[in-house]
């Protein structure tokens, strides 16, 4: 699942992606308690050059996370019935900065007593 992808990525519907992104709302940081969207670590979606895995590009607040495993048996879970496969692609470049942070994802983090 978290083999990084060798094809060029292929465009998707924007149903479709508003599909997925409302599905991956449902996987949390295991850290920090909020959504991997709202944080912004998903960096796009698109499906492998052959259409048979959704490619997601993200990255993690930390590129040493403990709990990659974590988030990605989360992911797929999310996506169980939208997509049969897919495949993360780990960015570093750019780095995550909290001014990805959208700002329900800052409503969520000020609820749960961060100061952001």
């Amino acid at each position: 699942m978290s083999e990084e992808t060798t094809t060029a990525p292929q465009s998707i519907d924007p149903e479709f992606r508003e599909q997925a992104y409302e599905a991956l709302k449902n996987v949390s940081d295991p850290e920090l308690g909020v959504n991997i969207v709202d944080l912004g670590l998903i960096y796009d979606l698109a499906f492998d050059e052959e259409h048979d895995a959704l490619v997601i590009s993200m990255t993690l607040t930390s590129a040493g996370c403990p709990l990659t495993d974590v988030i990605e048996n989360d992911i797929a879970e999310a996506l169980d019935g939208l997509v049969t496969a897919f495949r993360i692609n780990w960015v570093w470049m750019p780095p995550w900065t909290p001014e990805r942070i959208t700002d329900d994802g800052r409503d969520m983090m000020r609820a749960l007593g961060f100061a952001i």
